[in-house]
């Protein structure tokens, strides 16, 4: 995975550190991922309540030129406060602005404020004491953001809330309503959303230069000790004393990827977003999440997935990745920086940021678009509603977990949490359906045992997998009889690899493979909008059986294949069991079965049987002729087997050839990545007429310790025997 070299500052409830990219423009997340220094405590005399965004018009706001500075009240002066203290000390001495009055129950220090400020133990006292602000920056504990948001609109005041605006859809709903009525302005503080990246994104896929845009993506790899949950009450909170409080990764620390990734992907609204769906976890013994996994799909079909944690080896510059047909540009959004990357290379560039503070300013004054206003944060709060309302996160088992520092410093790393999280957003999956082994078990569809019950392998529908990864069923994960898991799915190499089953990327134009499509035109691989779905009409499931009939769509969604699968297991002795796999293909209309051979890929015939193998070493493959990748693969053979480590434990698979076709030939990758296959069109395509039929039966075995060329042909032979 690649990440930044070196953490700097986004921060929400901490000073500006080091490093950042623009000291005098506040940026802002949770905190400094970099900083040891865990945000300052609350606030506790100001006033609690929730501050909302939803999805409607902006408020009409008539411009106002101005003569005189702007007046600006500041309600919490510590925490992220410090920050727009600097910020209006530098807008103050360009004349822009006067900051008038301070309220927080903990006095600031004097030198972070001009002298002769007014300052106050809350807002309310504030407002009774001076005359309205024009503008009251609302930098408080999120769930006391409503009530002072309110209470500012009610005073006649311009709003800037900071993030997340409240801790729920409905105080989001309530608060754009009370904006609207009054007439007034609201900037969120997702500083992010002020960066000149962003229209240079825009710009970047209007000249194609990406292609056209088919998802986005956000990961986050923070740390979080355990003096910054014991910082305040409020800290690692879902609820507080009966008060929406939602402060996770997901909505607090690392909301600005989310909040980001929405606007690259142009989700403004709550009615831009079609759908959610979140996976929360924790190490920490926290309520709220601290590594979470949310796929967020548009009103206009795009995929968004933002995999985030505070629990990483290391902290980290959290990106956004804009994944185009013919490349991609990931935005390093704490540094205002871009990286494109096409076919003709990679390039960088950075770029500016417009202050937000003084973007509202320039609202207020001639009428300029606010650049994170309340309206536009809808989607970002349709968002947090579905982290809001879902199961309470799932604690990740501390088998998994290491813990670093000492003291107040510990905290929690989650083993290959990196990985974990762009397999994530690569597959745009959640943690479940990787299976990772401290996620909540994916439910299978059915279980696949031998006659005396033990079960070996697990039926996946695949009907939850993104589409671009063609989605259909497999049999994952497939164990041997000491329960060595032999299969994986969804690596980070190949996200659309499903364990064991069937797929083929060139179906009469449909792609039943996932991923790019190797077409003869281009003489590569392209992105294109062409994936199907296999889908399951009928399982049944008995002892040592399993029955499917199954229904191949084209991505229009005709009908082009139907199938008959079976999968029987027994008992083969010698530390193995047999699987019997085999697939009859009735055209429902004519069709070619074909893949990247049959399009001009030489050597790269793949499609039909495909077995994704688990990571593994020492590997070595081999046929009863030959042994290697490069002497197996693209042969036909009586049989081909595997033998490697999984895990520790040795293991190994024989899968010996179609009796219906014993000239296909077999498909090999061990040095690129771990896989093996029986090629149904190496070269050409197979046509089908209408009702025309396609039959394969494989035997495969699986196999508990080491596994050579001699113990593979008595597997073999003994199943012959004993037929």
């Amino acid at each position: 995975m690649s990440t930044p070299a070196s953490p700097t500052a986004l921060s929400n409830d901490a000073a500006h550190q080091p490093g950042a990219p623009n000291p005098q423009v506040p940026t802002a997340e949770t905190q400094s991922p970099g900083s040891a220094q865990p945000p300052t405590a609350p606030t506790p005399g100001v006033p609690t309540t929730e501050t909302p965004t939803p999805g409607s018009a902006q408020p009409p706001t008539a411009p106002t030129p101005r003569t005189a500075p702007c007046r600006v009240a500041l309600v919490g002066a510590h925490g992220f406060g410090l920050v727009h203290l600097r910020n209006l000390d530098r807008l103050g001495r360009g004349g822009a602005v006067v900051l008038d009055a301070v309220a927080d129950p903990r006095p600031p220090d004097a030198e972070t404020m001009p002298e002769g400020t007014a300052q106050f133990a809350s807002f309310d006292e504030l407002l009774a004491a001076r005359p309205a602000p024009d503008v009251a920056i609302v930098a408080t504990p999120l769930q006391t953001h409503g009530p002072l948001g309110a209470a500012a609109l009610d005073a006649g005041a311009q709003l800037y809330l900071e993030k997340p605006p409240v801790p729920s859809l409905g105080a989001y709903r309530e608060l754009l309503a009370h904006a609207e009525r009054r007439h007034a302005a609201v900037q969120v503080g997702f500083q992010s959303l002020g960066s000149h990246a962003l229209p240079a994104i825009e710009a970047l896929l209007a000249s194609g230069e990406i292609g056209t845009l088919r998802a986005v993506g956000a990961i986050g790899v923070w740390t979080r000790d355990l003096a910054y949950y014991a910082r305040s009450r409020w800290a690692g909170r879902r609820t507080l004393d009966g008060v929406e409080v939602v402060d996770g990764v997901v909505t607090n620390p690392l909301a600005h990827a989310v909040a980001t990734a929405l606007r690259i992907a142009g989700a403004h609204r709550e009615e831009d977003v079609a759908s959610i769906d979140v996976d929360l976890h924790h190490a920490h013994d926290i309520e709220a999440d601290d590594t979470s996994a949310v796929r967020i799909l548009t009103a206009n079909g795009l995929p968004i997935t933002c995999a985030l944690t505070l629990c990483a080896a290391e902290s980290a510059e959290p990106w956004v990745t804009v994944y185009g047909t013919e490349g991609e540009a990931q935005f390093f959004y704490t540094e205002d920086r871009l990286v494109v990357r096409t076919q003709a290379g990679e390039r960088e560039e950075s770029y500016d940021r417009t202050d937000l503070t003084e973007n509202l300013l320039d609202h207020l004054s001639t009428g300029a678009p606010l650049l994170s206003s309340l309206a536009d944060a809808g989607a970002f709060m349709r968002v947090l509603e579905a982290v809001r309302t879902a199961p309470a996160p799932r604690q990740i088992p501390s088998d998994f977990v290491d813990w670093v520092g000492e003291g107040q410093a510990a905290r929690p790393v989650v083993r290959g949490i990196e990985e974990a999280l762009e397999r994530a957003v690569r597959g745009q999956a959640t943690f479940s359906e990787l299976g990772l082994p401290w996620a909540a078990p994916q439910t299978a569809r059915a279980e696949l045992t031998l006659p005396d019950g033990r079960a070996v392998a697990e039926l996946r529908s695949g009907a939850s997998l993104a589409p671009t990864l063609s989605p259909r069923p497999y049999l994952h994960p497939v164990r041997t009889l000491a329960g060595t898991v032999v299969t994986d799915q969804l690596p980070l190499d190949h996200a659309w690899h499903l364990g064991l089953g069937w797929a083929l990327q060139d179906v009469s134009g449909t792609n039943l493979w996932g991923g790019r499509t190797y077409t003869r035109e281009a003489g590569r691989y392209v992105w294109r909008p062409d994936h199907g779905r296999i889908a399951i009409e009928h399982a049944a499931s008995a002892a040592g059986r399993l029955d499917l009939a199954l229904r191949w769509e084209a991505h229009d969604g005709a009908a082009l294949l139907t199938e008959e699968r079976t999968a029987s297991a027994e008992p083969a002795g010698d530390g193995a069991w047999r699987l019997d796999l085999s697939s009859r293909l009735t055209a429902a209309q004519p069709v070619s079965l074909g893949g990247p051979g049959s399009n001009g890929n030489a050597g790269g015939g793949y499609g039909g049987l495909f077995l994704r193998l688990a990571p593994c070493v020492d590997a070595r493959v081999f046929t009863p002729v030959a042994a290697g990748e490069e002497a197996v693969h693209g042969h036909a053979a009586p049989w081909i087997g595997w033998s490697a480590r999984f895990g520790g434990a040795e293991a190994g698979v024989v899968i010996a050839a179609a009796p219906e076709a014993p000239d296909d030939p077999w498909f090999v990758r061990l040095a690129g990545y771990p896989g093996i296959g029986s090629a149904l069109a190496w070269e050409r395509a197979v046509e089908l007429g209408a009702g025309g039929s396609l039959a394969r039966t494989f035997r495969m075995w699986f196999v508990d310790g080491p596994l050579d060329a001699d113990r593979a042909a008595r597997l073999v032979a003994n199943a012959a025997v004993g037929e």
